[in-house]
């Protein structure tokens, strides 16, 4: 089998390139390690910034995306028993849309299926060939059976855990990381979520978020320790927590209900530099994670996206290699800011167990610096709406 790029990785990031890739007459196959109903059931944010939106309609599936889709014009911050808001159209003429990434990958899935797309789904023993030569190739098997394809680029959209970055010899790549000493207990329940726009919660007991998937559907969560799992945590008992994080006025109209889903998710900070060996080009969580903090994981994934489809049309319409050349140092520049972001919008709101009296003092007066100086709400809003490609 031969194809012009192989993309490993069969989420969001890797459906949109190869949906974008076959707009303009590029040809890939997908591999993916596990079935689509597995990735159609994984529970992940749905925050899409600007960039992101614009990309699913160039790449053609946005019709869904833009009638079900929420616009969130700002958001909430809590702290101290009182609420300000950052009013992202007013002071940077841009907004967010609430839209699950369930749902954005169902859309891309439907696409890539209409289009005759070939997707190699539970594919094994996946490997990376000769990717410092203009002639690479990719080895799988899929039900016991070996497999090859030979391309032109491989594009690595497989996660953290993925065979891509672990293919850049470790002595050629530098990883940087930070991990947080605490995690995310979130839960899923059908009730109407406590707000339109996300409420983040900055509370001496600890963050809390209140968001949505849609009108009837809420995600919650609040920061636990590492060492607490799912089970630890009833559902009352959840709700009791939530409404001590949270302004009186708030906890008094939240509508709870039973949980359909509950778990704990780590936070960690992590970048690997750099992101391209030879014909092999990292993108996503294959190349760095963001605490979930702003929403920046599958944002910063799709600017990945559009560095490389961008430099890939370049090269195949153009006979120009300046894209692929320069695709990780372009795409490091974007990643570093989206870390920055996270790192300060974590620090801001979550309570460390070595914070001093003076610590939490800094943080309730960077709360309230944001809340009364218009320079730094826009520069979280330029932020948060995404910053430009």
């Amino acid at each position: 089998m031969k194809t012009q790029v192989v993309i490993i990785g069969g989420g969001p990031s890797g459906l949109l390139l190869a949906q974008l890739l076959h707009v303009q007459g590029i040809s890939s196959v997908v591999l993916e390690r596990k079935t689509k109903e597995y990735v159609l059931g994984r529970i992940r944010a749905g925050v899409l910034e600007r960039g992101l939106l614009d990309l699913m309609r160039e790449a053609g599936v946005s019709k869904r995306m833009d009638a079900e889709g929420f616009v969130h014009n700002g958001t909430l911050i809590a702290y101290d028993n009182k609420t300000f808001r950052i009013d992202f159209a007013q002071l940077t003429g841009n907004s967010v849309m609430v839209y699950g990434q369930t749902e954005v990958t169902r859309d891309l899935y439907a696409a890539r299926e209409a289009a005759g797309g070939n997707i190699e789904f539970e594919v094994e023993d996946v490997e990376i060939h000769d990717v410092k030569s203009d002639a690479p190739f990719v080895t799988f098997q899929v039900g016991g059976e070996n497999r090859r394809i030979e391309c032109d680029f491989v594009a690595g959209c497989d996660g953290f855990h993925g065979v891509s970055r672990q293919s850049i010899p470790q002595e050629k790549r530098q990883e940087f990381e930070k991990t947080y000493p605490f995690g995310w207990l979130g839960i899923l329940s059908e009730t109407p979520p406590l707000d339109h726009e996300l409420i983040y919660a900055n509370s001496p007991r600890g963050f809390a978020l209140c968001s949505m998937r849609n009108a009837n559907l809420s995600r919650y969560y609040i920061q636990c320790p590492l060492s607490d799992k799912p089970e630890d945590w009833s559902d009352d008992a959840f709700w009791l927590e939530l409404k001590r994080r949270i302004p009186a006025e708030q906890a008094a109209k939240l509508v709870t209900g039973p949980s359909i889903e509950k778990s704990i998710a780590p936070l960690r900070s992590f970048v690997c530099e750099p992101m391209q060996w030879g014909r092999l080009f990292l993108c996503g969580d294959a190349a760095h994670i963001v605490p979930p903090t702003g929403a920046k994981g599958l944002n910063t994934a799709a600017s990945d996206v559009q560095y490389l489809y961008s430099a890939l049309r370049q090269y195949y319409h153009e006979n120009d290699t300046a894209g692929i050349d320069g695709y990780s140092e372009k795409a490091l520049v974007r990643v570093w800011k989206a870390e920055r972001f996270s790192w300060w919008f974590s620090s801001l709101l979550h309570s460390f167990p070595e914070q001093s009296e003076f610590d939490q003092k800094m943080q309730l007066s960077e709360l309230e610096f944001l809340r009364t100086n218009e320079s730094a709400q826009k520069a979280m809003a330029e932020n948060y709406v995404g910053l430009p490609y």
